[in-house]
């Protein structure tokens, strides 16, 4: 038995040595996978922490183009890999957009049609991807449930080869994130936008993070009628305007002025959808079926203001990637945008929706909606030079 014993401590002892050699190099593969962004440590300890990771050999970041990911994978002793977590950096002022506008950014996982009953709701719950809170009062950046976005300008005084903009997002690649993994995503985000924007010349100031853990960011939607924060100025349109196959359902998050981003997600319940219905054109109602089934109404209002206004944009009907201009205004395919001037930065104030849900509402419609949502956020923050889409860019349906 006394033999027995010390053998068992060996072999215990053996095992914990092995643990933390295998630890000891996946901390380092992910460092070098992630060009040193990174502490492997502090991304080994998410979820419940592990022993031994993976990392994608044909996905790590290379910092030279300014872009790029790393993504890392728990492993088990047998070799069995899941998801654990993936740093992106994507810098601004180039042709690609960094604030995506329109339909590319759907909110609602849509089942599969296997899985879809007559009493399936799609607009119940955003839990494809939900609108961002801000991270604090929102200069830093913002967060979801499973990611942290923090944001970098680079000022003056920084290198001629640094980005104006650089968004840093770490995300944990697996479900039921806890309150405690969030805060890490928090820390690891902004301690890689630190070591970056040191490493490339880039001039910034990153607030500190705010105390205690990211709370859950809400994903169920409520009555647009009763509406508040974001989406406050929707439930005061309705009062006045309430018809047609306008939005019932409404997720907001809390206004900040301090927030570089202020999102309003409006969508339409089933039950919206049926009653409605009836009133469309002819050519129109098959939208309503599939907006039942499978392709549901939604519209998402977003103003940019700063740097972020810079590098919004959207994806033509040819697939082009398009950047647009501050102090420009207009429409393309399912996107409205209109600029002002807003504390002495530039502001851009868009409205996108899902696919043919504008065709269903019509130009007029649309037209009155995006105006008063302009109206109300540029007369509550006080904004100048407003710049509307003109008549000619309307077009007609």
């Amino acid at each position: 038995m006394a033999w027995g014993g010390i053998g068992l401590s060996l072999f215990a002892g053996w095992l914990t040595v092995d643990d933390i050699r295998d630890r000891s190099a996946s901390e380092h593969a992910i460092a070098e996978a992630c060009d040193r962004l990174v502490s492997g440590a502090a991304v080994m300890d998410l979820h419940g922490g592990t022993v031994r990771a993976k990392t994608d050999d044909d996905n790590r970041i290379d910092m030279r183009g300014r872009r790029g990911s790393c993504t890392v994978y728990e492993a088990s002793a047998s070799g069995r890999t899941t998801g654990l977590f993936s740093l992106t950096v994507r810098s601004g002022g180039e042709a690609e957009p960094l604030n995506w506008i329109g339909d590319r950014t759907e909110p609602f996982a849509l089942p599969n049609p296997a899985e879809r009953t007559p009493n399936t709701d799609l607009t119940a719950v955003a839990d494809r991807r939900p609108e961002p809170w801000p991270l604090g009062d929102g200069s830093l950046g913002w967060y979801g449930n499973w990611y942290t976005t923090v944001r970098a300008e680079c000022g003056p005084g920084s290198s001629a080869t640094a980005p104006p903009l650089l968004h840093i997002t770490a995300s944990a690649d697996y479900d039921d994130v806890t309150g405690a993994d969030r805060a890490r995503l928090a820390r690891i985000a902004r301690s890689a936008a630190e070591t970056l924007t040191h490493r490339i010349g880039c001039r910034t100031r990153l607030p500190a993070l705010p105390g205690g853990e990211p709370a859950p960011v809400p994903t169920v939607l409520r009555p647009a009628r009763s509406a508040g924060g974001s989406c406050a100025w929707f439930a005061g349109y309705l009062r006045h305007s309430g018809h047609g196959p306008l939005p019932d359902r409404a997720l907001t998050v809390p206004v900040r002025d301090t927030y570089p981003l202020e999102n309003c997600l409006l969508a339409v319940s089933p039950g919206q959808v049926r009653h409605t219905a009836g009133g469309l054109p002819e050519d129109k109602r098959d939208f309503a079926d599939s907006a039942v089934t499978h392709s549901p109404w939604w519209l998402r209002t977003v103003t940019y203001t700063g740097a972020e206004a810079r590098v919004a944009g959207y994806e033509t009907i040819d697939g082009e990637d398009m950047v647009i201009k501050p102090g420009t205004a207009g429409h393309s395919n399912d996107v409205w945008w209109a600029s002002s001037v807003c504390g002495g930065k530039p502001a851009l104030h868009t409205l996108g929706t899902s696919y043919a849900y504008d065709n269903v509402l019509g130009s007029r419609t649309v037209s009155a909606l995006f105006r008063a949502y302009v109206d109300d956020i540029t007369a509550r923050r006080g904004c100048t030079h407003v710049t509307f889409p003109d008549g000619a860019d309307l077009g007609h349906r």
